[in-house]
């Protein structure tokens, strides 16, 4: 129970944290070089499509290596005791959770950003924020991060599944050794008591007169 009460704040802690690393490189990214500066006096830094290229392929690859290398140990571990049914992942989870992350990070960010710009006097801009020259790599970095959180949830959760059935296998075997042994004669054996039980009894010698 306390837990699932507690599941809430944790997501809300990675969204504050996927919106604070995505502004910091957005702003990053976005800042103009001098040679830009030179030349067009604009925002410089890379181009969109670059931006979106790189961050989700790193993000793909690095979700990917994530949820292998946790699915080979269960796998593996599993492996020792073929018996045991091992937790299968989740993808479909794992996709809803990252588009899930991508929209609240996404809206967190935008309200985020016309907070400060309404503070700084420059009007309340609310999801054209998302579109700006500044902020304009904030989205594919939002998406990655958001995809790379996601796989790391899974891939968790899919290792805590493991433990818990092992845990719970360990206590069932342990339980089962503690209980005391009681005798259950087979089916056979009970109508062939009862015939021993039914048979006369032999009398004793009669005494000396």
């Amino acid at each position: 129970m306390r837990t699932r009460a507690a599941r809430p704040f944790v997501w809300l802690g990675v969204l504050t944290l996927l919106v604070l690393v995505a502004r910091s490189l957005a702003y990053a990214l976005s800042t103009p070089t001098d040679l830009s500066g030179r030349l067009e006096g604009s925002a410089g830094g890379p181009r969109l499509v670059v931006v979106t290229l790189t961050s989700l392929g790193l993000a793909v690859a690095l979700s990917g290596a994530v949820v292998w290398i946790a699915a080979l140990g269960v796998r593996e571990r599993c492996r020792l005791r073929p018996e045991r049914r091992s937790p299968r992942l989740q993808l479909r989870r794992l996709a809803l959770r990252g588009l899930a992350l991508w929209a609240g990070s996404s809206l967190a960010f935008a309200l985020l950003e016309s907070y400060l710009h309404w503070r700084a006097g420059i009007g309340f801009h609310g999801l054209f924020c998302l579109l700006g020259p500044v902020h304009r790599n904030v989205v594919p970095l939002l998406a990655a991060l958001a995809l790379v959180a996601a796989s790391l949830a899974e891939a968790g959760q899919h290792l805590l599944a493991w433990m818990r059935a092992t845990v719970r296998e360990l206590l069932r075997s342990r339980l089962a050794a503690t209980r005391p042994l009681v005798f259950a004669p087979s089916p056979r054996v009970i109508p062939a008591l009862a015939r021993l039980a039914q048979r006369p009894r032999p009398r004793a010698p009669p005494l000396p007169a």
